[in-house]
Formats: structure tokens, C-alpha cells, sequence
């Protein structure tokens, strides 16, 4: 398999190095911005191509690590080019691979490819990628073989459907940018209490991670604590008296859910009263 890049961002260089280093053949990179291509084909000792048909002529495989929105663009511009027998995929979370209109009738298959990974560095996230989930979706034709690959490299794979994408990427939100959106409000707070950049910073490492290993390691139920899993009504009551309009909404949306979590952990506990409390304020 000879793999070519068209898209030179986050994307393009973390899976294009870490194939490499994986003993990948990748093939180069092709971009809008030449200056990207150059500089991603240096960090992985790989070629540079000024046009969209040289990548696609050195390369029997395209990764098309591009913005969702550029994927039919590049996709439109791809299928004037002798493409028959070439495998083309696009590393969006939530297209599927239907966004390829026309493929089969051009004699190549089409996937989408994904990591369930938040790559945040073009330089250093490949070194963390190999520890991330895969999914591929696409033409039964080489469907096993690009499994296979991802998972010679290390990585587990799951194969989907095109109909499960957008909740599979919603779901990916909730993971990845919700998650940093909970830890904004919990640091802002803790600011408003008075506590230094450094003392927040501190604290997330510690409560924040932690948490976060817990539930990865042994599952949210037997991971959650704090006044839910109490039935603390109390302390929730005084909680949301003292927040922003916001954040108490937030605060009780967030806590129906973690009643349901805490109810499977105490089948035993009584949370009626703390869910009607909830139910109201929702209704407000």
C-alpha cells in the first residue's frame, strides 16, 4: 500500500509520521499551501507534490486530511483524474464515505477512516495516537484490508456503518469537547473563588484526570462520587443557589443524568426526591 496525503494540518502530519514510523510506505503530501506540503514531507521524510494528480499517480491510497466542508471540493476535483482501482480515503468523524458520489461508477472505493483520537499537535500527537481507537466505514472491497492495516500498526479497529456516523462523532463531542467545555466552567469558578491560574492548573491535573482514569479504567457508575451518589439534596440545593443562571441549568441537566448512573449503583436508594427537585428547575 503507497500512501499519499492531500491536506497538510493536524491530521495529515500526525498519521502520515506515525504510519511512517510504523513502516508505513507513505508516498507524500499535496496541499493548497505549498510551504504545509514541504514542511509536512520533512517531519516525515517523505516527498512533496505540487499537484493534486502527482500525489494521486505516486500512490495507490489518498488520505484526504482535510475540513469536512473541503472533502466534496477535493472529492469533485479528484474524480477528473484517472482514479480507477485507487483506494480514496476521507478522516472525517462524521461523513461517511457516501460523500464520494459516483466512486463505484470510477472503478475506486471509497472509506471513511477515523481516529477517535483529539489530535491537538501537528508535532507531537503522533506519539500519543497509537494508544487511539479506529473506525472504518466504506466499499466491502478493501474494507478488511485497511482494517487489517490499522490494526498491524497496533491501533483496534471497529467497523461501522455510514448510518451510525453522526452519532458516533456526537458522541465523540460529548467525550472530547463537551468534556473541555465542564472543565472552562469548574476552573472558572474555582478563578471566582479566588484561586490562581497555578491552583486551577493543579487541580485539574489531580481532580480532573483522575476522575478521568477512573471511569476509563472501571466505568462511570463505579466511578462517580460527590453529592448525587450520596443523595445529598442539600448540598446540591446550596450548590445551585450560588451558581449563574447558566451554570445552574447546566449543573441540574448534567445531574438527571448522573441520578440515572447513580441509580444503577445503588439499586437499593431512593432518589425521588432529589429527581423531582431537578424535574422542577428544568421546568423553570
Amino acid at each position: 500500500m503507497k500512501i499519499g496525503f492531500v491536506g497538510a494540518g493536524k491530521a495529515g502530519f500526525t498519521l502520515g509520521k506515525y504510519f511512517k514510523e510504523k513502516g508505513a510506505n507513505v508516498t507524500g503530501y499535496y496541499s493548497r499551501s505549498l510551504e504545509s506540503a514541504k514542511e509536512a514531507a520533512v517531519f516525515t521524510n517523505t516527498k512533496y507534490f505540487e499537484t493534486l494528480e502527482q500525489v494521486l499517480l505516486a500512490s495507490d491510497t489518498l488520505f484526504l486530511t482535510v475540513p469536512d466542508t473541503t472533502i466534496e471540493i477535493v472529492w469533485n476535483n479528484l474524480k477528473a483524474m484517472p482514479i480507477q482501482n485507487k483506494i480514496i480515503c476521507h478522516c472525517s468523524g462524521m461523513q461517511s464515505s457516501a460523500v464520494f458520489d459516483g466512486i463505484e461508477q470510477r472503478q475506486a472505493f471509497g472509506y471513511s477512516v477515523h481516529p477517535l483520537f483529539a489530535i491537538y499537535s501537528k508535532q507531537s500527537s503522533y506519539k500519543e495516537i497509537a494508544q487511539a481507537v479506529f473506525t472504518i466505514e466504506g466499499n466491502d472491497q478493501y474494507l478488511h484490508t485497511l482494517k487489517q492495516f490499522i490494526e498491524q500498526l497496533g491501533n483496534l479497529v471497529n467497523i461501522i456503518t455510514p448510518e451510525q456516523k453522526i452519532k458516533y462523532h456526537g458522541a465523540a463531542v460529548f467525550l472530547s469537547n463537551h468534556v473541555t467545555a465542564i472543565a472552562h466552567i469548574g476552573s472558572k469558578l474555582l478563578n471566582e473563588c479566588g484561586f490562581e491560574d497555578e491552583f486551577v492548573k493543579i487541580s485539574l491535573k489531580t481532580l480532573f484526570l483522575n476522575q478521568c482514569k477512573a471511569i476509563a479504567e472501571v466505568g462511570p457508575a463505579k466511578a462517580l462520587t460527590g453529592p448525587v451518589e450520596r443523595n445529598d439534596l442539600s448540598t446540591m440545593k446550596k450548590h445551585m443557589e450560588c451558581f449563574g443562571e447558566n451554570e445552574t441549568r447546566l449543573y441540574a441537566i448534567l445531574s438527571k443524568q448522573l441520578i440515572e448512573i447513580a441509580k444503577e449503583k445503588h439499586t437499593d436508594s431512593d432518589y425521588s426526591a432529589m429527581e423531582l427537585f431537578i424535574k422542577k428547575e428544568l421546568e423553570r
